[in-house]
Protein backbone atom coordinates (compact mmCIF):
# COMPACT_ATOMS: atom_id res chain seq x y z
CA UNK A 1 0.00 0.00 0.00
CA UNK A 2 2.83 2.57 0.83
CA UNK A 3 4.44 1.82 -2.35
CA UNK A 4 1.01 2.73 -4.35
CA UNK A 5 0.57 5.61 -2.18
CA UNK A 6 4.11 7.09 -3.18
CA UNK A 7 3.64 6.06 -6.82
CA UNK A 8 0.81 8.05 -6.75
CA UNK A 9 2.48 10.86 -5.17
CA UNK A 10 4.77 10.85 -7.33
CA UNK A 11 2.33 11.22 -10.45
CA UNK A 12 0.28 14.02 -8.65
CA UNK A 13 3.55 15.99 -8.37
CA UNK A 14 4.83 15.43 -11.70
CA UNK A 15 0.94 16.59 -13.25
CA UNK A 16 1.37 19.04 -11.48
CA UNK A 17 4.42 20.50 -12.44
CA UNK A 18 4.10 20.06 -15.44
CA UNK A 19 0.37 22.00 -15.50
CA UNK A 20 2.34 24.81 -13.46
CA UNK A 21 4.78 25.02 -16.18
CA UNK A 22 2.50 24.98 -18.94
CA UNK A 23 0.82 27.97 -17.69
CA UNK A 24 3.65 30.27 -16.56
CA UNK A 25 4.88 29.76 -20.51
CA UNK A 26 6.92 26.93 -20.53
CA UNK A 27 8.46 26.10 -24.14
CA UNK A 28 5.70 28.15 -26.50
CA UNK A 29 5.32 31.39 -25.17
CA UNK A 30 3.04 32.12 -22.54
CA UNK A 31 0.70 34.70 -21.82
CA UNK A 32 2.47 36.65 -19.22
CA UNK A 33 5.83 37.04 -20.66
CA UNK A 34 4.13 37.52 -24.32
CA UNK A 35 2.25 40.12 -22.85
CA UNK A 36 4.95 41.78 -21.77
CA UNK A 37 7.27 41.54 -24.93
CA UNK A 38 4.08 42.52 -26.95
CA UNK A 39 3.15 45.78 -24.75
CA UNK A 40 7.25 46.70 -25.55
CA UNK A 41 7.36 45.96 -29.16
CA UNK A 42 4.31 48.30 -29.54
CA UNK A 43 5.90 50.91 -27.27
CA UNK A 44 8.92 50.51 -29.61
CA UNK A 45 7.05 50.96 -32.61
CA UNK A 46 5.50 53.89 -31.08
CA UNK A 47 8.82 55.28 -30.84
CA UNK A 48 10.15 54.31 -34.15
CA UNK A 49 7.23 56.27 -36.04
CA UNK A 50 8.38 59.14 -33.95
CA UNK A 51 11.87 58.99 -34.77
CA UNK A 52 11.23 58.58 -38.58
CA UNK A 53 8.37 61.28 -38.41
CA UNK A 54 11.21 63.79 -36.77
CA UNK A 55 13.80 62.11 -39.28
CA UNK A 56 11.62 63.56 -42.37
CA UNK A 57 11.04 66.62 -40.91
CA UNK A 58 14.60 66.89 -40.30
CA UNK A 59 15.41 66.11 -43.82
CA UNK A 60 13.16 68.85 -45.02
CA UNK A 61 14.46 71.32 -43.58
CA UNK A 62 18.10 70.58 -44.25
CA UNK A 63 17.30 70.77 -48.03
CA UNK A 64 15.35 73.49 -47.60
CA UNK A 65 18.19 74.86 -46.03
CA UNK A 66 20.96 73.78 -48.59
CA UNK A 67 18.62 75.60 -51.41
CA UNK A 68 18.69 78.90 -49.66
CA UNK A 69 22.52 77.89 -49.45
CA UNK A 70 22.87 77.59 -52.80
CA UNK A 71 20.97 80.69 -53.69
CA UNK A 72 23.01 82.68 -51.35
CA UNK A 73 25.98 81.40 -52.65
CA UNK A 74 25.09 82.47 -56.42
CA UNK A 75 23.53 85.48 -55.53
CA UNK A 76 27.44 85.82 -53.70
CA UNK A 77 29.20 84.55 -57.05
CA UNK A 78 27.18 87.40 -59.23
CA UNK A 79 28.17 89.75 -57.10
CA UNK A 80 32.18 88.85 -57.32
CA UNK A 81 31.64 89.06 -60.75
CA UNK A 82 29.94 92.85 -60.99
CA UNK A 83 32.42 94.23 -58.16
CA UNK A 84 34.99 92.77 -60.83
CA UNK A 85 34.06 94.16 -63.53
CA UNK A 86 33.47 97.31 -61.60
CA UNK A 87 37.01 97.31 -60.36
CA UNK A 88 38.46 97.18 -64.34
CA UNK A 89 36.12 99.79 -65.26
CA UNK A 90 37.35 101.61 -62.27
CA UNK A 91 41.34 100.31 -63.34
CA UNK A 92 40.68 101.78 -67.09
CA UNK A 93 38.78 105.17 -65.79
CA UNK A 94 42.05 105.26 -63.59
CA UNK A 95 44.72 104.94 -66.12
CA UNK A 96 42.91 107.50 -68.64
CA UNK A 97 42.16 110.16 -65.56
CA UNK A 98 46.31 109.59 -65.15
CA UNK A 99 46.99 110.00 -68.70
CA UNK A 100 44.64 113.59 -68.87
CA UNK A 101 46.46 114.64 -65.70
CA UNK A 102 49.92 114.12 -66.90
CA UNK A 103 48.81 116.52 -70.06
CA UNK A 104 47.70 119.14 -66.97
CA UNK A 105 44.06 118.89 -66.53
CA UNK A 106 43.38 119.34 -62.68
CA UNK A 107 39.86 117.61 -62.89
CA UNK A 108 41.01 114.72 -63.92
CA UNK A 109 43.71 114.59 -61.16
CA UNK A 110 40.81 115.04 -59.20
CA UNK A 111 38.89 112.19 -60.80
CA UNK A 112 41.99 109.52 -60.68
CA UNK A 113 41.91 110.34 -56.89
CA UNK A 114 38.06 109.09 -56.86
CA UNK A 115 38.66 106.09 -58.90
CA UNK A 116 41.73 105.08 -56.19
CA UNK A 117 39.07 105.38 -53.75
CA UNK A 118 36.39 102.96 -55.97
CA UNK A 119 39.26 100.62 -56.48
CA UNK A 120 39.88 100.38 -53.12
CA UNK A 121 36.11 100.00 -52.37
CA UNK A 122 35.80 97.45 -54.64
CA UNK A 123 38.89 95.64 -53.53
CA UNK A 124 37.07 95.47 -50.56
CA UNK A 125 33.90 94.02 -51.82
CA UNK A 126 35.43 91.32 -53.98
CA UNK A 127 36.96 90.15 -50.91
CA UNK A 128 33.75 90.35 -48.41
CA UNK A 129 32.11 88.45 -51.28
CA UNK A 130 34.34 86.07 -51.61
CA UNK A 131 34.42 85.59 -47.65
CA UNK A 132 30.76 85.43 -47.78
CA UNK A 133 31.35 82.59 -50.92
CA UNK A 134 33.34 80.44 -48.82
CA UNK A 135 30.98 80.55 -45.60
CA UNK A 136 28.02 79.72 -48.05
CA UNK A 137 29.67 76.53 -49.35
CA UNK A 138 30.73 75.49 -45.81
CA UNK A 139 26.69 75.73 -44.94
CA UNK A 140 26.58 73.59 -47.88
CA UNK A 141 28.91 70.80 -47.21
CA UNK A 142 27.92 70.75 -43.44
CA UNK A 143 24.07 70.82 -44.33
CA UNK A 144 24.25 67.97 -46.77
CA UNK A 145 26.47 65.84 -44.13
CA UNK A 146 23.22 66.53 -41.82
CA UNK A 147 21.50 65.42 -44.66
CA UNK A 148 23.25 62.27 -45.03
CA UNK A 149 23.04 61.75 -41.73
CA UNK A 150 19.27 62.20 -41.19
CA UNK A 151 18.68 59.88 -44.29
CA UNK A 152 20.93 57.13 -42.42
CA UNK A 153 18.44 57.79 -39.34
CA UNK A 154 15.27 57.03 -41.16
CA UNK A 155 16.79 54.03 -42.71
CA UNK A 156 17.69 52.58 -39.37
CA UNK A 157 14.40 54.00 -38.05
CA UNK A 158 12.48 52.02 -41.06
CA UNK A 159 14.11 49.06 -40.57
CA UNK A 160 13.55 48.99 -36.47
CA UNK A 161 10.02 49.54 -37.65
CA UNK A 162 9.78 46.66 -39.46
CA UNK A 163 11.94 44.29 -36.96
CA UNK A 164 9.46 45.91 -34.12
CA UNK A 165 6.11 45.01 -36.65
CA UNK A 166 7.75 41.28 -37.47
CA UNK A 167 8.04 40.65 -33.42
CA UNK A 168 4.45 42.08 -32.25
CA UNK A 169 3.25 39.51 -35.17
CA UNK A 170 5.67 36.67 -33.48
CA UNK A 171 4.20 37.51 -30.28
CA UNK A 172 0.54 37.09 -31.09
CA UNK A 173 1.12 34.00 -32.87
CA UNK A 174 2.95 32.56 -29.90
CA UNK A 175 6.21 32.32 -31.25
CA UNK A 176 9.26 32.95 -29.74
CA UNK A 177 11.47 35.98 -31.35
CA UNK A 178 15.21 35.28 -31.57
Amino acid sequence: MRRVFAYLLALAVLSFGTALYAQTGGSTGGSTDSNSDLKNDRKDLRKDRADLRNDRKDIRKDQKDINKDRADRNKDAGDIRHDQKDLAKDRRDLRGDREECKEGNKADCKDAASDRKDIAKDKKDITNDKKDLRADNRDIRNDRKDLHQDRKDARNDRKDIRHDRRDIHKDKKGKRAS
